[in-house]
């Protein structure tokens, strides 16, 4: 009995590595796919709205362009704030190298050189390197929408056969086994985006009136990207908190105004992420933040910043097919955040 259940446990565990091996490798076309189905869950029902007003086709058409006009405004939004650094950055270089000079000179005093590790490290071959990758992610993200955005028309043309088709099906343990975990994953994807829209459009404006009162250059882009960094959990807000504030102390000239800037933000973070958002999500959206940091990273290893952005959609759809089904019931309860109560 114990060497069976000792060899089930082994085909398992060796079945998982296999699968997460797998995803791993495949990653240029399993990430945009399920980033591709995640979007058709979400806009499915603003289609099915309207296709029943207006011909299927230009349901389609309409519910695309929406969909293509909102990642690309979050796009512009991203490359005009950190158009708007960078160009800060270049007029005020001087600030900085004043600054990567004393704080090398307060290192090497206390026995870390710095400078000879830079003069080592920093190079011709190392920029070319760097451009290269550049490069390489840039041709990546063009081969993820290309992908994510053929299967996303495919997935919108073809919901309504795939129900169908599950409808047809004689088994009807089967058949609800497929439809109600279905549902249920795009209600939570829907109430997911929407409170996570909402709240990182709060903390852009809170993000923004802070800087704006505390002096902080470059309000409205530290707000703009709080609001779109935000939609990757733990690692967007981490990112939005340290650059406002190594840009503070390069403006300000002194740790003690800069750390104060980083404990508000992040302070800020805390409260609307931590306090604000669980509440507002409420109990079926209930997560333990600690899963919820694990699936990040995770993903993030495994596909990226793609991975990052979808970790939390595919552990909400992993926990609610495992609640659908009472052998695997335990494990969602044990995930469970337990917002909500109270």
């Amino acid at each position: 009995m114990e060497e069976d259940r000792a060899v089930k446990a082994s085909l398992v565990l060796s079945t998982l590595l296999i699968a997460l091996a797998a995803a791993y490798f495949a990653r240029p076309i399993l990430a945009p796919v399920t980033f591709a189905l995640f979007t058709v869950a979400i806009v499915w029902p603003i289609q099915d709205a309207m296709q029943r007003r207006i011909p299927k086709l230009l349901a389609l058409v309409v519910t695309l362009l929406a969909t293509l006009a909102t990642i690309a405004l979050l796009g512009f939004l991203v490359i005009w704030a950190f158009g708007h650094v960078g160009q800060w950055l270049v007029s005020n270089t001087a600030r900085f190298q004043a600054l990567y000079a004393q704080a090398a000179d307060w290192l090497d005093v206390h026995g870390v050189p710095v400078k000879s590790l830079m003069a080592t490290s920093f190079s011709p071959a190392w920029i070319t390197g760097a451009l290269r990758g550049l490069g390489g992610q840039g041709y990546g993200l063009v081969s993820f929408v290309i992908i994510a955005f053929a299967f996303t028309v495919l997935g919108l043309l073809e919901v309504d056969i795939a129900r169908g088709n599950i409808e047809r099906l004689d088994n009807p343990r089967l058949r609800d086994a497929l439809l109600t975990p279905a549902q249920e994953i795009s209600t939570k994807f829907q109430q997911y985006m929407m409170v996570r829209s909402t709240m990182s459009a709060l903390t852009g404006a809170v993000v923004w009136a802070f800087a704006l009162v505390a002096g902080i250059e470059l309000a409205t882009a530290w707000g703009v990207i709080a609001f779109v960094l935000n939609y990757i959990p733990f690692i967007g807000p981490l990112i939005a908190t340290i650059f406002p504030s190594l840009f503070a102390l390069a403006q300000f000239e002194s740790w003690k105004l800069a750390i104060v800037v980083f404990a508000c933000l992040n302070f800020i973070q805390f409260f609307i992420g931590s306090y604000l958002e669980p509440r507002i999500a409420g109990a079926r959206l209930s997560m333990s933040p600690f899963i919820v940091l694990f699936a990040v990273f995770f993903w993030s290893f495994l596909w990226g910043i793609a991975g990052a952005f979808i970790g939390v959609p595919i552990l909400i759809a992993i926990l609610t097919i495992c609640a659908e089904h009472n052998s695997s019931k335990w494990l969602a309860v044990l995930m469970s955040g337990g917002a909500g109560k109270g």
